[in-house]
């Protein structure tokens, strides 16, 4: 977030005088005043002092320290920043949306300032906005549609198509052979007509050979077509599976706070539509704008040399049209924009609901999510038929505009042959040649919507491939092999910088010892091992493997050390062995085999009439919940981590099947580092020691028999529990 802005000059001058040696901070924009009334303001901290301008006149200038609270308050389409002095609130300014965020960092900075502390926000200058026209970007972008070159799209998508440059010459050669093929049966038309038909000359062989070359010609025409076409598919699907393939391994390499930010529906979409709409392009409209820019160039040129005045009556509408269709461009890509859009939320929406369809069923919802989907699919349908019906309007009348020349060409065409300055078949020769010219320019009217098409499907699989993550490799990054050793030194995160959901810890954690992570719903839990997978960075502070920096340890190296069991197993639509070897794809049968035994899964496999070849269906949902957490334990012992992670590993099964769980988690966690996440906190009961976490901080550390005895928050949740035990048993 941006804190930091250029103060104008009668601001800085006035500052000057007030300042005495300090240094600015922060310096930032708002846009009410204390009525709520539109301003131009600025509000300037110091490490002593917050100063407020407004139309450039200061008006408040107070001593931090005389504060005992700021606070940021959101009203109905706007923002107040508040303090408290001598026990009494006091507005401070009043804002916009527009800076609502902005104030929210501000406000915490005060509060730092306040307690003596140094601010922890810095001056971001990326902001989920366009720096040019200042709108906001939409939907986790970071393009802004209005002000993006379309140049530079195409400039890119001409690269992509770089190794595909010698087929493409070869349809290029084609086309040229067809459009000379296009000008031959004009040729023999005029000579049949002029020569034989007009005279009435009787030379039977003479026009049989003349009609059986124009079916020779209409012949190779089509010979070529075939090849032509079928090299263009071949160039699209190959550019269309590139793209694919791009986008797909982008996608993998993004980090998980992007991928939480972005709808499945609308990744899916760009990974398959969009590059089936630059493949549809590049095999239909780009082949067929190829033929008929070349015949549109040669037609005309061939037009002005037979008759160049006839040739000005066709192409008097061309300009306009061509003024017209620029100055409408941006409409039209206004318009496809926001269809995309909704197809995006419709397929995202779709997708949440045939994954959750069995908890929609459970409820008994089907009608509610029919209603909801059908909402979304009507507002698709309203635009798509608004975008069609207004594209569908214009383009026909252009049409006919475009072919008003032909009218003018049969009336002065007429008169010339009236008055013998032409002969009939020349006249026949022009028109089939304007038909031909027609095609083209026709074609061009309609080119806009399939260019717009490709060009915001293009736009869509850059902004993905743009994407830079979050979370990357340093330079000289190590391939550690990990013994187990993690260190956090007065580590602090938040997923929002403003909001801190982990504060201050510090943990040493020696190989092979279990830490329970216990706390209530949103303590940090969570977080804390996403940090130990790295998949987030720390805002403060670092975390240690083996004395080593975790940023400093090759991502995919530092993961392949650590094994994961969730509370939600996921399971890939495959078989039970696929889904173990999925940590070890070069294990052998009799490792899985071990590994499954160990974690007590062997026998209920065998019991299937597939066994290991048993197909588990999406997500697993032919097993028990117990039948799957023992198969991810497989697949986690098949993997061997030196790091393991428990998340709520046990939470969802009956007790005799927790038992066998336990039991072979018990044989997992052996010689391995472990972090183990439980509400049910009996199972920590063997835990090295257990770090509670309250609000983000860590308020006790030690093992379970330290924690009852020091009487605790620990001690409250273990006494909590029993009591809830005693009542359900009751």
């Amino acid at each position: 977030m941006k804190l930091i802005y250029d103060l104008p000059i009668n601001v800085k001058l006035s500052l000057n005088q007030l300042l005495n040696g300090e240094e600015i901070l922060y310096c930032t924009p708002f846009d009410l005043n204390n009525k709520g009334l539109s301003s131009d303001g600025w509000f300037v901290v110091t490490n002593a002092y917050y100063f407020v301008f407004e139309n450039d006149d200061l008006i408040e200038r107070t001593k931090i320290s005389d504060c005992t609270a700021f606070t940021h308050i959101m009203a109905v389409g706007n923002g107040m920043l508040e303090t408290t002095i001598n026990g009494e609130d006091k507005l401070i300014i009043r804002f916009t949306m527009l800076h609502a965020t902005r104030y929210i960092y501000i406000s915490k900075i005060l509060e730092s300032l306040m307690n003596g502390e140094t601010p922890k926000q810095i001056s971001d200058e990326v902001e989920n906005r366009c720096p040019k026209c200042g709108r906001m970007y939409l939907g986790g972008s970071k393009i802004c549609h209005h002000c993006i070159n379309k140049r530079v799209i195409v400039k890119r998508f001409t690269g992509i198509i770089k190794p595909y440059l010698f087929p493409l010459l070869c349809s290029l050669f084609i086309f040229l052979i067809l459009t000379s093929l296009n000008l031959i049966n004009p040729l023999i038309f005029r000579r049949l007509i002029d020569d034989y038909l007009t005279p009435r000359k009787v030379d039977g062989l003479a026009i049989v050979l003349l009609v059986l070359s124009i079916g020779l010609v209409n012949l190779t025409k089509a010979l070529f077509d075939v090849i032509k076409n079928r090299m263009m598919v071949k160039v699209g699907a190959g550019i269309s599976r590139d793209l694919r393939q791009s986008v797909y391994a982008k996608i993998q390499s993004l980090s998980i706070s992007y991928l939480d930010s972005r709808k499945t529906g609308d990744l899916m979409n760009r990974v398959t539509g969009d590059t089936d709409r630059v493949q549809s392009f590049i095999s239909n409209q780009a082949s067929m704008g190829i033929n008929q820019m070349i015949t549109l160039i040669v037609i005309t040129i061939i037009l002005f040399v037979m008759n160049w005045k006839m040739a000005l009556l066709i192409l008097i509408p061309v300009p306009l049209i061509i003024i017209y269709l620029k100055f409408m461009n941006k409409t039209f890509m206004k318009m496809y924009h926001a269809q995309w859009k909704i197809s995006d939320r419709a397929n995202s929406i779709l997708h949440d609901i045939l994954s959750g369809i069995r908890v929609v069923k459970a409820f008994g919802m089907e009608k509610k999510e029919i209603n909801r989907f059908s909402k979304v699919s009507k507002n698709l349908c309203d635009i798509t038929a608004n975008n069609e019906k207004r594209y569908n309007t214009i383009f026909p009348f252009l049409n006919f505009v475009m072919g008003i020349g032909n009218f003018f060409i049969l009336y002065y065409g007429g008169r010339l042959i009236l008055n013998e300055a032409m002969k009939l078949g020349e006249l026949i020769q022009f028109t089939q040649y304007t038909g031909m010219i027609y095609g083209p320019l026709g074609w061009l009217t309609f080119f806009p919507r399939s260019l717009t098409d490709a060009l915001t499907s293009t736009e869509r699989i850059f902004e993905i491939l743009d994407e830079e993550p979050k979370i990357r490799d340093i330079e000289n990054v190590e391939n550690h092999v990990i013994n187990g050793k993690v260190t956090f030194e007065n580590i602090s995160f938040g997923y929002n910088a403003y909001e801190p959901v982990l504060k201050n810890i510090v943990l040493d954690v020696n190989p092979g010892e279990m830490i329970g992570l216990v706390g209530h719903s949103g303590a940090g839990k969570s977080t804390l091992i996403n940090l130990v997978m790295r998949l987030y960075d720390v805002d403060e502070g670092k975390i240690l493997i083996d004395g080593i920096d975790i940023k400093s340890i090759n991502q995919k190296d530092l993961r392949s050390q650590i094994g994961v069991v969730l509370q939600e197993t996921f399971l890939f639509s495959g078989t039970i062995l696929q889904n173990i070897m999925y940590a070890k794809p070069d294990a052998t049968l009799e490792e899985v085999i071990k590994s499954a035994k160990i974690a007590n899964a062997h026998d209920f496999i065998i019991r299937f009439t597939d066994g290991y070849d048993t197909r588990v269906g999406e997500k697993g949902q032919r097993l028990s919940g117990g039948e799957k957490q023992r198969i991810a334990i497989a697949r986690a012992i098949l993997h061997d981590p030196k790091i393991l992670i428990l998340d709520e590993a046990t939470a969802s099964v009956d007790t005799e099947t927790e038992y066998q769980i336990q039991e072979a988690l018990g044989r997992l966690i052996k010689n391995r580092t472990t972090f183990a996440i439980a509400h049910r906190l009996s199972t920590l009961r063997n835990a090295t020691r257990l770090l509670v976490l309250d609000k983000g901080k860590q308020i006790e550390l030690g093992t379970h028999e330290e924690l009852i005895r020091s009487k605790g928050k620990y001690y409250s949740l273990v006494m909590a529990q029993k009591e809830m035990s005693r009542t359900k048993e009751s």
